[in-house]
């Protein structure tokens, strides 16, 4: 029976030689392989104690930054909010009070502001939004990983900017030591 395209293939059945047939080549040639990885420069990094430098244009954790007085920027606006594609964005609005001057810069502040990580996709419009350079997305940092949902759930005690520990860098303001990194 012809076939209807020229597609068709010519199988021919092969008789496999005595080295074919007792698989040794084939085996040298796959520890070989494997020999040459032995001798090969780890790739892998012991995290915690070691880390990676990031590009200088990857997002990663949130931060709330704070003026050079220790003032929160943050004036509740709601436009990081409304620009957030994910709504993982949440906050309250509050007057400032007497004798709250040294902690939030405007007459309004955010009494509750709190970023849901499980449906943020870090794409930065927040940042971009912001009137007030109050929000950033570092590029030192990963997302946690946690075993409870209700941790990746980020209120101002995680967001607003503190002292890093290895050297008193400020959280979100840039690499720390080039010696803590691998490169």
């Amino acid at each position: 029976m012809k076939s209807l395209t020229n597609r068709s293939k010519l199988v021919v059945n092969k008789q496999m030689t005595f080295m074919e047939r007792i698989y040794l080549p084939v085996i040298a040639k796959g520890m070989l392989v494997t020999l040459k990885h032995f001798f090969r420069k780890s790739v892998t990094i012991r995290y915690p104690e070691v880390k990676r430098l990031f590009a200088a244009a990857y997002r990663g954790l949130h931060v709330l930054k704070k003026d050079e007085n220790g003032a929160e920027r943050c004036t509740a606006c709601g436009l990081c909010a409304l620009s957030c594609p994910a709504e993982a964005i949440t906050m309250t609005a509050a007057e400032r009070q007497p004798g709250e001057e040294h902690l939030y810069k405007e007459e309004k502040y955010a009494s509750m502001y709190e970023i849901n990580m499980l449906r943020c996709i870090f794409c930065g419009l927040c940042e971009e939004a912001c009137p007030k350079e109050a929000i950033f997305l570092t590029n030192e940092e990963l997302a946690p990983s946690v075993y409870d949902r209700k941790d990746l759930i980020f209120g101002k005690d995680k967001l607003v900017e503190k002292e890093h520990n290895p050297n008193g860098k400020v959280r979100g303001g840039g690499p720390l030591t080039e010696r803590l990194y691998h490169g």
